[in-house]
């Protein structure tokens, strides 16, 4: 594809601001992953059934592989490699890994951040409230338990430290 036919896009992703030129077509899973280089979002199924892009943009969560890049432009994004401060993990990280809501890990960053979209709009959900919210993301690993456990937990921890 010719340059007159790229478009720019300005996206500011876990609190950067990244401007490039790109193919009208370009998904955003894969401007996140081969343009700007942030291969945690993970690509499943490219159909939008397993959740494993899953990413923040303006706050919600969206799969990232039905999203054009020229979508996005203008958009806030947040990706699992923005959640953590520094070195320091954010707590739903924290607890999917104490309470082994992982394994292989490719799911993970997907549910994080739909786990992490729930308890932005609901700082203690009940268990049935998590399993819905993780509905549109697949494992083929945990059996799901350990999953609400982690979320249960960092919603615990998150409470905690908005109290003090």
């Amino acid at each position: 594809m010719d340059a007159a036919t790229k478009k720019k896009v300005s996206i500011r992703i876990n609190g950067v601001e990244h401007s490039h030129e790109v193919e009208p077509r370009l998904l955003l899973v894969h401007f996140l992953r081969d343009v700007i280089g942030l291969t945690g979002t993970h690509i499943g199924c490219e159909t939008s059934i397993c959740g494993a892009c899953t990413i923040m943009l303006d706050n919600a969560a969206v799969k990232s592989c039905t999203v054009l890049a020229v979508q996005a432009d203008g958009a806030d994004l947040l990706t699992i490699e923005g959640l953590a401060q520094g070195e320091k993990l954010h707590p739903l990280q924290e607890a999917f890994w104490e309470c082994h809501g992982l394994q292989c890990g490719y799911c993970t960053p997907g549910m994080i951040l739909c786990a992490h979209q729930l308890l932005l709009r609901n700082p203690q959900p009940a268990e049935d409230e998590i399993r819905h919210a993780l509905d549109g993301n697949l494992c083929r690993c945990t059996g799901y338990q350990h999953i609400v456990d982690a979320v249960q937990q960092a919603a615990k921890r998150m409470g905690q430290k908005t109290k003090k």
